[in-house]
């Protein structure tokens, strides 16, 4: 402390030192903290990690903004009424162990997705609700994304996905083909799915025997 100068007055060392014990103790509880707690948090046994599609999907998910409309975190139902809702169950750390980045969300423009793939298993329907919303469900102001999808005249070639419109939005003689990244992006949606207990079955305790069992008839 210079000469001259109070314990309390702030001069330019003070500053940096004192900005620097609070960026410390904002990593050390934010950051360290949370590392330390769930470093040993293993996958659950029902969840699989990623294909190569679906990471491919999951990388559509992300160009395409899904995760500023849709959370992928269902919340207690202490908290919210997301369980009665459809969502599934909270979710625990280990639903996560394959997601880097994490798509948890902030924002609920449209539905809780990271158990879609169980609330709605059907690719068609998927497929189809990616290229128009509003056929699948009416009044939604999700966009849709025409452009992971060819529109044209005549039949589809071998080996492409049409996606199967219902009647009223369907084109007489017009046929909607599916590209790779409507395919992939889709495939990521279908693998998201927490049904599965969050924790292992705990053992059943055998009851134990009393003193008139051990007695012989």
């Amino acid at each position: 402390m210079s000469s001259g100068k109070s314990f309390w007055e702030m001069d330019e060392l003070r500053i940096i030192i004192g900005g620097m014990i609070i960026l410390g103790g904002a990593t050390g509880i934010l950051v360290l903290l949370p590392y330390l707690l769930l470093e040993n948090v293993r996958p659950p046994e029902g969840l699989k990690p990623y294909t190569e599609q679906q990471l491919a999907g999951r990388q559509q998910y992300i160009a395409n903004g899904c995760v500023y409309c849709h959370s992928q975190q269902p919340r207690d139902s202490k908290l919210a009424p997301d369980n009665k809702r459809g969502w599934g169950r909270a979710s625990v750390a280990g639903d996560y162990a394959y997601d880097a980045p994490h798509l948890l969300g902030t924002m609920r423009t449209g539905p809780d997705l990271l158990n879609i793939g169980a609330r709605q298993p059907s690719k068609d329907w998927q497929l189809g609700h990616l290229y128009q919303p509003r056929a699948y469900t009416p009044g939604s102001n999700m966009p849709s994304f025409p452009y992971l999808f060819e529109v044209r005249q005549g039949a589809a070639k071998p080996g492409e996905t049409v996606v199967n419109l219902p009647p009223a939005f369907a084109k007489p003689g017009e046929v909607v083909v599916a590209k790779p990244q409507a395919l992939a992006l889709v495939d990521y949606l279908l693998a998201l799915d927490r049904t599965y207990p969050a924790l292992p079955a705990l053992p059943v305790a055998k009851p134990k025997a009393t003193t008139a069992s051990k007695e012989k008839p």
